[in-house]
């Protein structure tokens, strides 16, 4: 199995003076609520990168926080001081949310020494470890250099192809807006999934804000009728719960799934695209 792309908090805490770590704080404001304040002033991980996904995007792409090319992303990173060689540890504010998505970026950008620390903040807060207050410490930019995986990434027509050929694709949203019973959170959009697609909601996965142990992961995947042997790649309303997916198979030894980016908010705006209704 490969290495588990989590790292305690105690890992964290021992590595924390290593010039060759660098502390990223992921954020992104809940669906429907784009004024809530990011919580990194009132305390995050001392020394810690504030890295707001809505702002390390595709401003060119009508889609929420598309993954930016490569050479934005790079000078981005340069910018706040992320550089080549790093050990990168991504945690945020809830547990896990958008912790996943900025793992899931650097992955998809080329770094492979980029690790989720489990439990994020409350966890590290809960254990009484020192936090720190105010705006991000100015850091001297540094060499960095991505190199887009593809094999990492899905549009619409590399998961479309997908479906028409029998191959795996995995919802993270509820059973309720998968089935087309609940409303999508985002106005325009159809209810329902792409025909052919399975579903296994992220919250399934969880339990106090932490992913439950691997073997619950493993057997979560398998009642959902995923072959881990086979591609998967991971969707959800937005491409940042999927990143949760793909985080949880990549923990059971399935480190190779694609995020489709544009997930339902891409597949569901466009009524050219197939929909399907019902738990199937």
């Amino acid at each position: 199995m490969a290495l588990s792309p989590l790292v305690s908090t105690q890992w964290l805490a021992d590595k924390m003076a290593s010039p060759d770590v660098v502390v990223v704080n992921a954020w992104l404001p809940p669906v429907g609520q784009p004024d809530v304040p990011p919580e990194y002033p009132q305390g995050h991980i001392p020394g810690a990168v504030f890295f707001d996904v809505n702002a390390v995007a595709d401003k060119t792409s009508d889609l929420p926080h598309m993954l930016p090319p490569a050479h934005v992303f790079s000078s981005m990173m340069r910018q706040m001081g992320i550089g080549d060689g790093q050990t990168i540890v991504v945690y945020d504010g809830v547990g896990l949310y958008s912790a996943a998505r900025v793992w899931w970026m650097f992955r998809a950008m080329g770094v492979t020494q980029v690790f989720v620390l489990d439990g994020g903040l409350p966890k590290w807060k809960a254990e009484g470890r020192p936090i720190e207050d105010g705006a991000p410490a100015p850091r001297g930019e540094r060499h960095f250099t991505a190199r887009l995986n593809n094999g990492l990434v899905a549009d619409l027509d590399k998961v479309a192809q997908a479906l028409r050929s029998g191959q795996q694709v995995l919802d993270a949203r509820s059973r309720g807006r998968f089935a087309g019973r609940d409303p999508e959170p985002r106005a325009g959009l159809r209810s329902g999934h792409m025909p052919g697609a399975l579903n296994l909601p992220f919250t399934e996965l969880m339990e106090d804000g932490r992913l439950k142990p691997a073997d619950d992961l493993a057997a979560a995947f398998d009642a959902a009728g995923i072959d881990g042997s086979r591609p998967v790649i991971t969707s959800c309303g937005s491409g940042v719960t999927a990143a949760i997916l793909s985080l949880a198979l990549a923990i059971t030894g399935h480190d190779r799934s694609a995020v489709y980016d544009g997930s339902w908010t891409e597949w569901g705006g466009r009524e050219d695209m197939p929909l399907a209704t019902g738990d199937d």
